[in-house]
C-alpha cells in the first residue's frame, strides 16, 4: 500500500420526497451536468450538519477537540457574560468596541459590516481575560478605559494571531478540519485539509411541486377549512458525494506530533460515521429526511485525488446497484490507465464488486481510516 497522504471518501445516499438544501427562492439547489439538471446539496450544507451533529460520533465528543463558534456576535454572546453586568456600561462599551474592531475589523462596530467569523475556545478565552484586564485597569472611568484600550490595540495585540499564540487548535477542531478565512486578518487564516464536494443526483432531477394547506380545526361548515394555502418543492434522488482529507495537512493543523496522530485518527473515524449516517435534512417535521449511505468507498494513497463524478456524467437509473456498477466500471478504467494503487475498503448494500476493494461494515471502514495517520512517515513532521 502506498503511503496514505490522501484519504478519499465516496458515498451514495438515497432520499425520497425531501427538500435537503434550498436556494434563495426556496427551491432545491440544482446543478447542470452531462446535459441533465441534477438536484444538489452544497458542501456548506453537508459540512454544517457534520460538524454540528448531535450524535454518538459527534466531533465534539472526541477527546482533545476544542470548541469553536462561527458567528458575528461572539464578543457580545461569549466574551461579555455575567461578570460584566455590574461594570459601568460606558466602560463596557469602550472595551467592547475595541475588541470588536480587533476581531472583525475597523467597521466591525456595525454588526451588518462584520464577517461571520470562526473563533476557537482558546481565542474566546483570551478575549475574556483581555476584557476583564482592560476593565480592571480602567477602574470604572470611561476615559481611562479608552486610554488603556487604545494602548492595548497599539501594542500589536489586537489581532487573531496574538490571541491564539501558542495554541494547538486556534480555530478549534472545526477550524482544523474545515479551515478559516479572515478578511480582516489574513495571518489568522487556516487552510482546510478536509475538502468537500457538492453532492448531486446520479440521475436527472426528480422534483414535484407540493400543494398543501394548513387546516383550521375550528372552521365552521361554511368555511373551506384551508386557512393557509402554499406550495413547496419536493425532490427524490440518489446522491453521489465526495470528500478528500489531506492527512499531513490535518495532522499539522492538529498541532503535529504523536498526540496529533491520535487525534487525527479519532477525527477520521468519527467523520466517516457522520458522512454515512447524518442526513443534511431540512423540513424535518414534514418530510422526515433521514437516510444512510447505501454505498461507502474509502481510498488511501499518495497520488493526487480524483473524483468519481465522471461515472455519472451520463445519468443512470436511480438505483444503488446500477450506480455502484457505474463506479466499478469507471474505477476499472482509471486503474488501467493510471495504476495509482490506492488501498480500498468498501461498504455496500448492493452486490456489485469494486475493483481492488476489501468489503466490510461501516465499523471496519472506520477502523481502517483511524489507523492511517500512524502510517505516515515524515510528511506530518
Amino acid at each position: 500500500m502506498p503511503e496514505p497522504r490522501f484519504l478519499q471518501i465516496h458515498f451514495l445516499a438515497p432520499y425520497t420526497a425531501a427538500l435537503l438544501n434550498r436556494d434563495d427562492s426556496g427551491l432545491a439547489k440544482r446543478l447542470p451536468y452531462g446535459g441533465a439538471l441534477r438536484t444538489r446539496v452544497s458542501s456548506q450544507c453537508l459540512k454544517r450538519h457534520w460538524r454540528l451533529a448531535d450524535d454518538p460520533h459527534a466531533l465534539h465528543t472526541i477527546d482533545g477537540a476544542d470548541l469553536a463558534y462561527r458567528s458575528r456576535e461572539i464578543i457580545d454572546r461569549k466574551v461579555f457574560g455575567d461578570w460584566s453586568v455590574s461594570v459601568d456600561p460606558d466602560v463596557i462599551k469602550v472595551v467592547r468596541d475595541t475588541l470588536v474592531k480587533a476581531v472583525y475589523g475597523e467597521k466591525g462596530v456595525d454588526k451588518k459590516s462584520r464577517q461571520t467569523l470562526l473563533l476557537g475556545q482558546v481565542e474566546v478565552n483570551y478575549l475574556i481575560e483581555t476584557a476583564k484586564q482592560l476593565v480592571a485597569e480602567a477602574s470604572g472611568d470611561a476615559k481611562a478605559a479608552k486610554t488603556v484600550a487604545e494602548a492595548w490595540a497599539k501594542a500589536g495585540k489586537a489581532n487573531l494571531k496574538a490571541m491564539s499564540e501558542g495554541a494547538r487548535l486556534p480555530g478549534g477542531l472545526t477550524g482544523a478540519l474545515f479551515g478559516r478565512m479572515v478578511t480582516s486578518d489574513p495571518k489568522a487564516n487556516i487552510e482546510a485539509p478536509v475538502h468537500v464536494a457538492h453532492a448531486f443526483t446520479v440521475h436527472a432531477e426528480e422534483a414535484e411541486s407540493d400543494y398543501f394547506i394548513a387546516a383550521d380545526d375550528l372552521a365552521r361548515d361554511e368555511d373551506t377549512g384551508a386557512d393557509t394555502i402554499q406550495e413547496t418543492e419536493l425532490t427524490s434522488g440518489l446522491f453521489y458525494g465526495y470528500v478528500v482529507v489531506d492527512l499531513p495537512g490535518l495532522i499539522k493543523n492538529l498541532g503535529g506530533g504523536s498526540d496529533a496522530n491520535r487525534l487525527a485518527g479519532d477525527v477520521l473515524h468519527n467523520l466517516l460515521y457522520l458522512i454515512a449516517e447524518v442526513s443534511p435534512g431540512a423540513k424535518l417535521g414534514s418530510t422526515a429526511p433521514y437516510s444512510r449511505a447505501s454505498f461507502l468507498l474509502v481510498e488511501a494513497g499518495d497520488r493526487q485525488p480524483r473524483t468519481l463524478a465522471e461515472a455519472f456524467r451520463t445519468p443512470c437509473a436511480a438505483n444503488a446497484g446500477v450506480a455502484v456498477g457505474r463506479v466499478a466500471e469507471h474505477l476499472t478504467a482509471l486503474d488501467t490507465a493510471y495504476a495509482t494503487g490506492e488501498a480500498r475498503r468498501v461498504m455496500s448494500l448492493a452486490n456489485a464488486d469494486i475493483p481492488g476493494a476489501e468489503r466490510g461494515t461501516l465499523a471496519d471502514l472506520a477502523g481502517f481510516v483511524r489507523g492511517l495517520p500512524s502510517q505516515l512517515s515524515g510528511l506530518a513532521a
